[in-house]
This record gives structure tokens, sequence and C-alpha cells, in this order.
């Protein structure tokens, strides 16, 4: 576990009308790092994100996100656990209460995600030059994207039950017409 929290990075893409945020993720996270998106292009900023991380084990965060208090403790006991898959921190499926903790295979909501050691550098390179490149100013779904690139690697990912962030409850800023109560069924804060 140890080697793990010494070398797993935070990167979270922020817009900046939700700066205000980062203030509560420099408390439980001090050595986070910050991409902006300033051109209004979730799944852009989400590639230049994971360019960030390179070959390093990641942490990829949204900017709308509430954490469990110590969160990076947590965060190291979970992924430790299962260092060398995907691992998702948020979720708000009917199984999250019925069976908890779980391997899944169709990856949903991007709001807190492990990537272990070179796969955010697997994930650009299966992006550059697909049909997820060429129309990345029309879908917004990042999530999609990772659930393709998981079902084209036949890898499952690690659903983390308690949840370990919760989604602040608010409109959109990529898409108004999303409820807003996109939230978890198990975040204990």
């Amino acid at each position: 576990m140890e080697e793990i929290a010494l070398t797993m990075r935070y990167i979270a893409r922020f817009v900046d009308s939700r700066f205000d945020n980062l203030d509560v993720y420099k408390k439980e996270i001090p050595n986070i790092e910050v991409y902006v998106d300033r051109n209004k292009n979730p799944i852009g900023a989400f590639i230049e994100a994971l360019k960030m991380a390179g070959d390093d084990a990641c942490i990829q965060m949204e900017d709308d996100c509430i954490l469990t208090s110590n969160f990076d403790r947590k965060i190291n006991e979970e992924v430790s656990k299962h260092p060398d898959s995907v691992i998702q921190f948020f979720s708000m499926r009917s199984k999250d209460l019925t069976i908890g903790s779980r391997w899944d295979s169709r990856y949903l909501m991007g709001q807190c995600t492990y990537y272990p050691k070179g796969k955010a550098s697997q994930l650009v390179d299966y992006f550059k030059g697909s049909f997820w490149d060429e129309n990345q100013h029309e879908i917004d779904g990042l999530d999609l994207l990772v659930s393709d690139f998981l079902k084209y690697n036949r890898e499952r990912y690690w659903i983390c039950i308690p949840n370990l962030v919760d989604h602040i409850v608010q409109k959109s800023i990529i898409d108004p017409r999303r409820s807003p109560k996109r939230v978890s069924k198990t975040f204990i804060k």
C-alpha cells in the first residue's frame, strides 16, 4: 500500500466556474494537479488530463465531487486491494445497495476513477484516430469512451462501495438537461 500512496497522482478536471471547489479538494489532497477545461470539451479535457498522468497510476476526478473524510487514506486502502485494475469510486446503481462492491463491465459515470500504472497512456493511445477522437466535440460522455476502451481490452473494472465521492447536486455544465440529482446511493461523508 505504501508504494501506491507515494506514486499515485491525483488529477482533477475543472472549469473556471467551479474553482471554488478546488480549496475543498486541496484540504484532502494537498498534491492535487488540475487541468482547466476552457474549451468546453469534456472528452478533450479528459484526454489531456490522462496525458498529464502519462504512465503513472492516477486518480482522475471531476470538479463537482464531494469527498469522503480521510479521502486519501481510504482511496489508498481500496487501491491496494486491486492495484492493477480500473476502480470507480462513484456509482448510482441499484446493485450498489443489493450487491455492494463488485466487478462490472459497463463503465458509467466518471466523477472519480483510479487508473493503474500505464492505463492512462493506453487509453490515450486508444483514443487517437478513433471514432472518439473524430467526434469529441459532439459527444460529451467520457464514460462511454472508457466503457468502450475496457470492452475492447476485455477488462472489467471494480466498483467501490461505499462510494468515496458523491456528486454535487447542481445543474450540469456539460448538458443542462441532465438531472441535477445524480447522486450516490452509498456515499458516507
